[in-house]
């Protein structure tokens, strides 16, 4: 049966893979990026896009509008943007930081506000963390602002299930490990991932679709290295 999917981050790497599965499978999506071409090439069938930036205040309406005229309902919303910063703390100034939390923390926030209004009984909200914003894993330098930001979401996950619980839509998130993308070679340049993009985003559509019946409020560590 065709699912209502929203997907952020899509121009690229694992977002850029989710699309095409779930429209490949017959679901409808509404893929959001500040770069719609990538999308936009395609020419899928079941996808529209157009260019979002979790900053811009204005651009949640248009994901409203399209949701009221379009579908009336969301099945699923997966959070995947992420915006990253590589750079020693001591020299993060606190607009640098404030950058990477508005995309990470206050945009997924902000958009999960907005769509579930148009959620019901067995929607299903994934937000996309990592490895590095998970209490006692491994931590690396220069990346305080992005690990932290991805703990945040791990929290707000927790409180949104408790908040919706009896809505039967269901919350988690999903703590990456290292996978081949051009974000990956932005924090460890030259490591390379033993998970390609493709392989997790047929993780994270599988889990998406099937995981709220057996999750909620939960956080997944889906990374296939130690530490």
């Amino acid at each position: 049966m065709s699912k209502n999917i929203i997907i952020t981050g899509t121009s690229r790497g694992i977002g850029f893979e989710l699309v095409q599965l779930f429209a490949n499978t017959g679901h409808k999506v509404l893929a959001l990026s500040r770069n719609e071409k990538p999308i936009q090439n395609l020419k899928l069938e079941n996808v529209t896009c157009f260019s979002f930036d979790l900053n811009d205040d204005e651009a949640y309406k248009k994901v409203e509008d399209f949701i009221n005229l379009e579908w009336q309902h969301v099945d699923v919303l997966i959070n995947n943007a992420g915006a990253l910063l590589n750079k020693p703390f001591s020299e993060t100034l606190m607009n640098e930081f404030e950058a990477v939390y508005k995309t990470n923390v206050f945009g997924v926030a902000e958009l999960t506000r907005v769509v579930l209004p148009f959620m019901k009984h067995n929607s299903h909200v994934v937000t996309i963390s990592s490895m590095g914003g998970v209490q006692g894993s491994m931590k690396f330098p220069g990346l305080a602002a992005y690990s932290s930001s991805k703990a945040a979401v791990i929290t707000l996950t927790e409180l949104l299930a408790e908040e919706y619980k009896d809505s039967g839509i269901s919350f988690n998130v999903l703590a990456l490990g290292a996978v081949q993308t051009e974000m990956l070679e932005e924090a460890f340049p030259g490591y390379q991932a033993p998970t390609t993009a493709l392989e997790m985003a047929k993780y994270i559509l599988d889990f998406s679709l099937n995981g709220n019946a057996y999750y909620n409020g939960k956080l997944l560590q889906v990374s296939n290295s130690t530490p």
